[in-house]
Formats: C-alpha cells, sequence, structure tokens
C-alpha cells in the first residue's frame, strides 16, 4: 500500500486542510460526548457519594435492593438498619444505599451565598 494517496503525505500540501477539518470534527464528537455522557455521570457519582457519607443515625433509607428501613448506627463503611414491625436488624455497606428517604437541610457555604449573588448572564433559568 502507497502511503502516498494518504493527505497528511502529500507532497504539495493542497490536502493539508482536509486533515485539520478531520481532527476538528473528531475533537467536536469527543466534546459531544464528554458533555453529554461522562461529565452527568460523574456529577451523579458525586451526588450519591455525598448523600451516602451523609446518612445519620435515625434517618429513613432505601437499599438498591428495595428493602426499607431506619438506620441505627453508622461506621466506616457499614451501616445497621431496622426493618419492619418486629424490627429486625440487618447489616450493610454504604455502597448498597439507593437514596436517603430524610429530608435534610442543605449546609449554607460560602460558595452557596457566591452563587446567589453571581448568576450570570443565564442566571434566571437556574431556578
Amino acid at each position: 500500500m502507497s502511503l502516498a494517496g494518504f493527505a497528511f503525505f502529500s507532497a504539495n500540501g493542497q490536502n493539508t486542510g482536509s486533515m485539520w477539518s478531520m481532527f476538528i470534527i473528531y475533537g467536536l464528537i469527543i466534546a459531544v460526548f464528554y458533555f453529554i455522557l461522562i461529565r452527568p455521570q460523574s456529577k451523579q457519582k458525586k451526588k450519591e457519594e455525598q448523600m451516602r457519607n451523609s446518612i445519620e443515625v435515625g434517618d429513613t433509607i432505601v437499599t438498591i435492593g428495595g428493602i426499607i428501613g431506619r438506620v441505627v448506627s453508622v461506621k466506616d463503611d457499614d451501616i445497621v438498619i431496622e426493618t419492619g414491625a418486629d424490627r429486625n436488624k440487618m447489616k450493610i455497606k454504604k455502597w448498597a444505599v439507593g437514596s436517603n428517604e430524610t429530608p435534610h437541610e442543605a449546609p449554607k457555604t460560602e460558595e452557596n451565598k457566591d452563587e446567589k449573588k453571581k448568576k450570570g448572564l443565564f442566571g434566571f433559568l437556574k431556578k
């Protein structure tokens, strides 16, 4: 196979524009995949991790298996919950928590205060 047929090996340099347009198109495809697939998934993962780390004793949680219970104790990676009317206790891992059904007030941080001050050009859409 001859390499002279490829655009970036052209001796006269006439086809280098198509090479750059190819790189730009591939770059745009990668950027679209990043902003549509990868970035939202990592944000969701951070949000879930924050929810699991903020579980406190007395919270009502639902596991990924659908078990509903009240948290009795929280240790490093383990949580003990009470389920049912007979108050059975189960020990589960933190990664198995699907959602925290107890409403918590979001902590007020400096970032939240600054966010209200600086709404930006499209701040009215963030409500």
